[in-house]
């Protein structure tokens, strides 16, 4: 793989954690309220991905200039999933809003449309008991294969 390739894949995976960004911003902000336990998550999971504070502003102050993205790879996908989940429930309360616009997130990820609620919901369960992505990724992976 020569630098500009490289380089190039770089650049696919800020923009695509800038994509991330996004869509949590939207998440914590769909039921009319964009709280400080949502912003404290959602600085974690940029400072995580490489988003710094300054980029992360620059998100909040205009997403429509970020472009939606598929993550191309599975594990990112359950991992941005995931961190949609954490959002929409570390106020503790989950606006009907915010059920679907994760469940729509999770669709546009590829996720069976018709597991998408029971998907959800484990998530929310394995959070809820403390359960990172790893191990929330494992029990995903075997309800979705049933």
């Amino acid at each position: 793989m020569n630098f500009s390739e490289i380089l190039s894949l770089f650049r696919q995976g800020k923009s695509g954690a800038k994509s991330h960004m996004r869509n949590l911003i939207e998440m914590a902000a769909v039921d009319g309220s964009f709280d400080d336990v949502e912003y404290d998550l959602l600085k974690v999971i940029a400072k995580r991905n490489g988003i710094s504070d300054s980029q992360l502003k620059a998100i909040n102050a205009n997403p429509t200039g970020i472009t939606f993205e598929v993550p191309a790879d599975s594990k990112e996908r359950f991992h941005q999933l995931y961190d949609l989940v954490h959002m929409m429930t570390i106020d503790n309360e989950i606006h009907p809003e915010e059920t679907k616009l994760c469940n729509l997130f999770a669709i546009k990820f590829g996720y069976p449309k018709e597991k998408v609620n029971s998907l959800v919901e484990a998530i929310q369960g394995n959070i809820k008991h403390g359960q990172g992505h790893a191990e929330t990724m494992t029990r995903v992976e075997l309800m979705l294969k049933y």
